[in-house]
């Protein structure tokens, strides 16, 4: 007699994609992916082609989206703590969705200058802010603790993939319609995630009445404070700030370098980008069996020492033949990075208390974020005074030995990363 097996449910084929609200999540964040991977090329292409920018005026416009951090970021916390997550999600997607309509008409209307990109990086990048950390806090709303992990790797994997196609998009687009006209996609990104939002329906839990009534300068403390004393939380971000000043300044001059130092073409950058992305890919695919197989903690520090050097070949790349140590030096740089971004994004939001949690991650992200304008400048003053491809050595020097901080921290004792504080914080700062 034949036994026949019922099929697999569909939990176990699909994941947290099972669930309708994260699938959501994942479509949005997927669509998200793709518009970035465009606007990341387009946007300096179109300070670079059609309004003449020079090293330096490309990275202040890095600078100007990632200034925001810099303004609001711990404001942005206590804030978000305070209120509903998922209309200022909304908001967000559609305040950009308008500031970037604005690019391609004045484009069309011959009155577009170098100030109006400013401005729209700097109220785009403030929205940003806003968005992620709201962002971030709404995750555990939607997939519970012991899915994090897959859910983060997941997303992450997800606009990893879409940011391949992203970049080579935005090249095609600039050759076919115009740099500005490209910014379109992003556009349509918006609004498409938007309706996305709108249509999950988990609700979030009350937050507690306590943390409102407290001064709204307290409630800034109270997150930068936690983060400050936490011996994990601590080493993570400092780890996190120095890598993002060196990958900014990495980030901003690519562009510049592959175009007039390797002399490649603005239609074949976006390919090269995108290659290089696949390492976005192969970071998400990576992080789930590595932490189970060898722990969260001891797998993202041995991911970091062994990855980060590869961006020291990047320098060397050359015409033709040579191109392949643009890719491989930045497609293994970006899969140490997605591959710890993915379980230290779970873990932060695990461990954390759900009260303080939209504080610290807003927190961690104002130290996280606030070394990026930095990277920008300094790349734009470094690409005109010492040149590209020199400015890409200096970056790629800092960036190669980064895990070294992670090893000196009380992660290298560990297999895991721990689930929750070692001590719970303060009554007063909790619910109830």
């Amino acid at each position: 007699m034949t036994n026949h097996s019922s099929p697999p449910p569909r939990k176990a084929l699909w994941g947290v994609l099972a669930q309708r609200d994260f699938r959501l999540l994942w479509l949005s964040n997927a669509v998200t992916g793709l518009a970035k991977g465009v606007t990341g090329v387009v946007l300096p292409l179109i300070a670079l082609l059609n309004l003449s920018a020079s090293p330096f005026e490309v990275g202040l416009l890095a600078a100007a989206v990632w200034l925001p951090w810099l303004v609001i970021g711990l404001p942005a916390g206590a804030w978000v703590d305070s209120k509903s997550r998922r209309p200022i999600m909304i908001a967000c997607h559609a305040i950009s969705a308008v500031l970037f309509a604005s690019i391609p008409v004045a484009w069309w209307l011959d009155i577009l200058t170098y100030g109006h990109l400013l401005v729209v990086a700097l109220l785009t990048g403030t929205t940003t802010v806003l968005f992620q950390t709201a962002y971030n806090v709404y995750l555990p709303t939607v997939l519970p603790k012991e899915d994090l992990i897959e859910g983060n790797a997941k997303l992450q994997g997800a606009e990893a993939a879409t940011r391949i196609a992203g970049p080579a998009l935005g090249g095609g687009l600039v050759t076919a319609l115009g740099a500005a006209t490209g910014l379109l996609i992003e556009v349509l990104s918006c609004l498409f995630c938007l309706v996305c939002i709108l249509l999950i329906r988990s609700r979030e839990p009350a937050r507690a009445k306590q943390v409102s009534k407290e001064p709204f300068t307290r409630q800034i403390a109270i997150g930068l404070r936690f983060v400050v004393k936490d011996p994990y939380l601590r080493p993570i971000i400092t780890y996190g700030a120095v890598v993002n000043l060196g990958l900014t300044g990495y980030t901003t001059i690519q562009i510049v370098f592959l175009v007039q130092s390797v002399g490649v073409d603005a239609s074949v950058v976006g390919a090269l980008v995108a290659v290089a992305g696949l390492g976005g890919i192969l970071g998400s695919l990576i992080a789930r069996p590595l932490g189970r197989r060898f722990g969260t903690a001891r797998s993202v520090v041995v991911c970091q020492l062994a990855t980060g050097p590869f961006v020291l070949v990047s320098p060397l790349t050359t015409p033709g033949a040579g191109l392949i140590f643009y890719c491989v030096g930045t497609c293994m740089l970006i899969a140490g990075i997605v591959s710890c971004n993915v379980v230290l994004g779970s873990f932060r939001q695990a461990y954390c208390p759900p009260v303080l949690l939209g504080r610290v991650v807003a927190t961690s992200m104002f130290v996280l974020h606030s070394t990026i304008p930095v990277g920008a400048l300094l790349a734009g003053v470094l690409g005109d005074t010492v040149g590209p491809r020199a400015t890409m050595w200096i970056m790629a020097a800092l960036i190669a030995p980064c895990g070294l901080i992670l090893l000196l921290s009380p992660m290298r004792r560990r297999r895991d990363l721990p689930s929750e504080p070692a001590s719970a914080p303060h009554p007063v700062h909790a619910a109830g």
